[in-house]
């Protein structure tokens, strides 16, 4: 079988490492031949990583980078059964790619985007054959993280969605099937872990070292500040704006003033050396947090992650089991959302964000009727 990869950053690369350690032919190509020449060099290092830990044998390892050919042409791409899109986030470049890519194709090769942003319907319009495209959507990095979200078009049919599924399982990955929705399951579930941060880092209730420590804490591995400056503020500020318009500016996902303030400053986290932390200063880390905030920050931001879960199921985007693998497989959280909520009590998460929304009187506050459901109110 035989992939195409457009775009050789670290999306496309992890792709096209995958593809090639299960057994298939792989076409990497970017319109930049410097930036494919340091994909393969990172590919070379990563597989020889895998052999190194013994998940993979010497020779696995040959024959896997082998299979990876550099190419410098579209047409190249011409007997793919399989082409993924991982260009940059961009609407009219990635419409404009994918009309060019129809007229060189098989009609029977999937074309797919790896996009985290936009709508997989308004991609698939761009086509002639709309009903052959979806959205492949993996995580970074692509070689380690097992989960996968496959996004069908609406113009797709149910058969099509299983054989994509099946495609990504034969690479040794855990696809989860959600319908096309502003940012699918994990982009959308894990939105309240940075946006409620933010809210109560900008009322000045805790600074961002309190609340990463609270979080770590009650199980995460990551505080939310810790990580979007590892995301970095560009990307993270941008998919936050993206889901916030695509909801039609509902205000559980409205983005943060002061991380666009580090946007515009250019201040974007650890690849730039600073962002809500300074990199280039020795920070010296929070050991010891007050029990009580400590508990009211975690309360505040699991209380909105286990809503916008339960609002996720509620909503068909994708049932209540592939939610908690989503951010368990996608997020690295420790427990499901759900689950989290069990334990914690849903009748004591809802009266939470009730409380929440009669001080605040804002709509990010509305409990979800599936929780309430679950809470038997």
């Amino acid at each position: 079988m035989k992939i195409g990869i457009i775009g050789s950053g670290a999306m496309g690369s992890g792709i096209a490492q995958v593809a090639a350690m299960a057994g298939w032919e792989v076409y990497l190509y970017d319109i930049n031949p410097e930036s494919v020449t340091k994909a393969l060099q990172h590919i070379s290092e990563s597989i020889n990583k895998f052999v190194s830990k013994q998940k993979m044998t010497a020779e696995q390892g040959v024959a896997a980078f082998g299979r990876i050919y550099a190419c410098s042409q579209l047409e190249t791409l011409a007997e793919s059964d399989l082409i993924i899109e991982a260009i940059i986030e961009n609407l009219d470049k990635k419409k404009s790619l994918f009309q060019t890519l129809e007229k060189i194709v098989q009609d029977t090769c999937i074309i797919a985007s790896n996009t985290s942003s936009y709508s997989i319907t308004a991609l698939a319009s761009s086509l002639q054959k709309p009903e052959r495209f979806t959205g492949i959507h993996f995580f970074n990095p692509p070689a380690l993280m097992k989960l996968v979200e496959i996004i069908p078009a609406t113009q797709s049919t149910a058969d099509f969605a299983l054989k994509v599924q099946k495609i990504i399982e034969s690479w040794g990955k855990i696809p989860l099937i959600a319908r096309d929705t502003p940012g699918f399951i994990v982009n959308k579930v894990a939105r309240p872990f940075y946006s409620e941060a933010l809210r109560i880092y900008e009322e000045g209730i805790a600074t961002p070292q309190q609340i990463d420590l609270a979080m770590t804490n009650h199980g995460f591995k990551m505080g939310p500040f810790t990580l979007m400056d590892f995301i970095g503020h560009d990307v993270n500020y941008f998919v936050t704006e993206s889901v916030w318009k695509a909801f039609y500016y509902d205000s559980r996902y409205k983005p943060s003033i002061a991380q666009l303030k580090l946007v515009e400053a250019g201040f974007l986290g650890r690849k730039s050396g600073r962002g809500f932390y300074d990199y280039n200063a020795h920070i010296e880390p929070l050991t010891d947090l007050e029990d009580n905030l400590s508990g009211q920050i975690f309360m505040r931001i699991i209380s909105m992650l286990v809503n916008e879960a339960a609002d996720t199921v509620y909503l068909n985007i994708c049932s209540k089991e592939d939610v908690e693998a989503a951010v368990k497989l996608g997020v690295n959280y420790p427990k499901g959302l759900l689950e989290w909520g069990s334990e914690l009590g849903y009748q004591n998460i809802v009266q939470h964000l009730n409380e929440l929304y009669d001080f605040y009187h804002e709509e990010r506050y509305r409990v979800s009727p599936y929780l309430k459901k679950l809470a038997k109110f």
